[in-house]
Order: structure tokens, then sequence, then C-alpha cells
């Protein structure tokens, strides 16, 4: 497998349970990523956003994918979880509803992450 790289993956989750098999190729490449050393910094946008408040990840299910509680543990553990502004907005999220070690965060942040010298950026 990888060992540590100097690159970082940043992924941009855009679907939830809208559109599981997408939502969960984003979280297994991340969490695959991070698990192998990677530097991984995970975005969840549009209705991937709910994935950042408590026991939502757990309500996901998608027959033959790993749990997904299990992935964004695996990425909070050793990487990056930023919920997208305007999209946590648009639902109702605050800081003081997403699980310890999220953060929200906009574009702008993203961008920065995703121009940063040695990043690659996915978006699912």
């Amino acid at each position: 497998m990888l060992g540590p790289m100097g690159r970082t993956l940043v992924v941009k989750a855009t679907a939830g349970a809208d559109a599981p098999e997408r939502c969960a190729q984003a979280f297994t490449v991340a969490a695959t990523a991070a698990a192998a050393g990677v530097t991984v910094s995970l975005w969840l946008t549009g209705e991937s956003t709910w994935f950042a408040v408590p026991g939502r990840a757990g309500q996901f299910t998608l027959p033959h994918s790993a749990p997904l509680t299990d992935l964004l543990d695996v990425i909070l553990a050793t990487g990056q979880v930023t919920a997208c502004t305007q999209c946590a907005a648009r639902r109702d999220i605050g800081p003081d509803d997403v699980l310890p070690g999220v953060r929200i965060a906009g574009a702008a942040v993203f961008v920065e992450e995703a121009m940063a010298e040695g990043a690659q950026a996915l978006v699912y």
C-alpha cells in the first residue's frame, strides 16, 4: 500500500442519500486515501452536508459498501472534514450542530486547498 506522501487529496462530496453510490464513492476514496497515509480533506456539499450532523451518517446504507460512519471516522481521525458554509446555512446547520472535528467553511477555503501545490481535487 502507499506510504506517507507530500500530496493532499481534496474530495468534494456533492451527493447524499439522493445519490447513494456517488456519495459512498466519495467517502470510500477519501477514507482509503486517509488509511494509506495520504493527507485528506473531505468537503461535504449539497445533500452530503447532512453527514456533518451527529447520527446522520449512521442512517445511510448502501449494499456492499462500508458503513459511512466507519469511513467518516477514518477521515476525521487523520484528515479534515469541512461542511460548505452555504450548504450548511440552507439546512440550518451551524457550528454547534456538527460532529467534533468538522468545520464549516466556504468556497475561498476550498479553492485555496484545491489549488495548493501538490493537491489533487476530486468531485463526486
